[in-house]
């Protein structure tokens, strides 16, 4: 686990031991090697991927197919931002206990049961649809019912990736699991804007319902003894705050779950954005808007696959790809055209992606696997549980003053942010800024002083 002060967060490279442990997965490459597609040579894991790629498609789709039957129905941008603060919710207030649950019980069992209500949450809302009983509560109700399977779900996810690939592959499996759901993206929105356009939101529905039978047939697939499982904590008083003073105590902990919601409090409100863009100022269809998603998708897809083959994480490219997102959104806010428009959301979905990646691996790659689900259940209740704060505001603000001022909104908070925190990890590394030739860098106060000195 990394201890160091906060510059720079998880490890620079991770472990590769020169001989295979005993109890290592014997599906696991030797000596933790390397490559983009490296974790995939590990059988659960690629069990857990292909099933998960499958429901990640349908989430897509229920997700563009939700965001579109609120917009029909009420016309209201603000009403899609509800609708995705509902769904958010119960990560906000529930999130910690979550955590708490995921390292009580064991992983499989649990996110058995996880997938299995998912999937009935996207079925429930199909029959409504399709039977043209649908009221814009229904699908309230369904986001805050998804959000509250989602606490437990999340944590349990994301910790069992370590349970499958073991800690040598950590930082490539998460970079994977992005490109999957990435990979997801592309092809969801595609599928939801023909089905919407075609046949209506219902059909969306029923395919990402049925979509989550993938997934269970992958966990029960696996092979359990080729699984690294943690010994679940015995229940106890106080788990959650021991939780808490664990982060708390780590500046490597820390600083990437700040900036990150911060970030996802403000920068990630896209279906708000895309709505009102599309319904607006481009005065486009559902089509539009999946093709709005897809190119998001494909720069999100890039990204995750340059960070599974970095194989490392460092605040430095955190608080970069940060800083770089949010200039993108106020640049993308005021594009005069389509096509420019459509164009900056690939680099946008780059470094949104970048930012995602890298703090994930890093919080887990320094965190003790008895305490990683609820750090991780923290990680996401920031990331993820700003958005009832966040969607809101900026939902009110794209209805009030125009989709690219509520654009450019979420990236001047968001980048207001970003600069600060990389001013307060500046000074916890005791870095200093350096100008010259080779661009902007921070670097140690006493080699700045050394450089100073020899010129």
């Amino acid at each position: 686990m990394s201890t160091g002060n906060g510059a720079d967060s998880a490890p620079g490279h991770i472990s590769t031991p020169d001989t295979t442990p005993a109890g290592k997965n014997p599906g696991s490459p030797p000596g933790g090697s390397r490559g983009t597609f490296s974790s995939l040579k590990i059988r659960n894991y690629r069990l857990f991927a292909t099933g998960q790629v499958v429901s990640n498609t349908g989430t897509w789709m229920q997700r563009i197919a939700q965001d579109w039957l609120v917009l029909s129905l009420t016309g209201s941008a603000s009403a899609v931002g509800i609708t995705i603060a509902l769904q958010f919710l119960p990560m906000l207030v529930f999130g910690l206990y979550g955590g708490v649950l995921a390292d009580r019980l064991p992983k499989r069992p649990l996110l058995l049961a996880t997938q299995s209500a998912m999937g009935l949450t996207g079925v429930a809302l199909a029959v409504l649809t399709l039977a043209g009983h649908v009221q814009v509560w229904h699908v309230y109700l369904a986001a805050f019912l998804l959000g509250l399977v989602t606490v437990v779900d999340n944590p349990a996810r994301q910790t069992f990736v370590t349970e499958m690939v073991g800690k040598d592959q950590v930082a490539n499996a998460v970079s994977l699991n992005s490109a999957n759901f990435q990979s997801a993206r592309l092809v969801g929105p595609a599928i939801a804007g023909v089905l919407i356009t075609a046949f209506g939101s219902g059909w969306a529905f029923l395919l990402n319902g049925l979509s989550f039978a993938a997934p269970i047939a992958g966990l029960l697939m696996m092979r359990t003894h080729e699984l690294h499982p943690v010994a679940p904590r015995p229940r106890a008083k106080g788990q959650l705050r021991e939780g808490l003073r664990y982060v708390a105590g780590r500046p490597e902990l820390v600083w990437p779950i700040v900036l990150v919601g911060f970030i996802g409090t403000f920068g990630f409100n896209f279906p708000i954005w895309l709505s009102a863009y599309v319904s607006d100022v481009f005065h486009g269809d559902a089509g539009t808007y999946g093709l709005f998603n897809t190119l998001i998708a494909a720069g999100s897809l890039a990204g995750a696959l340059l960070a599974a083959r970095r194989g490392h994480s460092r605040l430095r490219l955190l608080v970069a790809a940060a800083v770089l997102f949010s200039v993108l959104l106020v640049v993308t806010a005021f594009a005069p055209g389509f096509w420019l428009f459509a164009a900056l959301l690939v680099p946008i979905g780059v470094f949104g992606l970048t930012v995602n990646v890298t703090a994930n691996s890093s919080v887990q790659m320094a965190t003790d696997p008895e305490m990683r689900g609820r750090v991780m259940a923290l990680y996401m209740m920031v990331f993820t549980g700003g958005t009832p704060l966040g969607a809101p505001l900026l939902g009110w603000i794209t209805d009030t003053y125009g989709a690219r001022i509520g654009m450019a909104a979420g990236g001047v908070l968001s980048l207001l942010a970003s600069v600060s925190i990389a001013i307060v990890l500046a000074r916890v590394g005791n870095l200093r800024l350096r100008v010259d030739r080779r661009g902007v860098t921070f670097v140690p106060a006493v080699r700045e002083r050394e450089l100073v000195s020899a010129a």
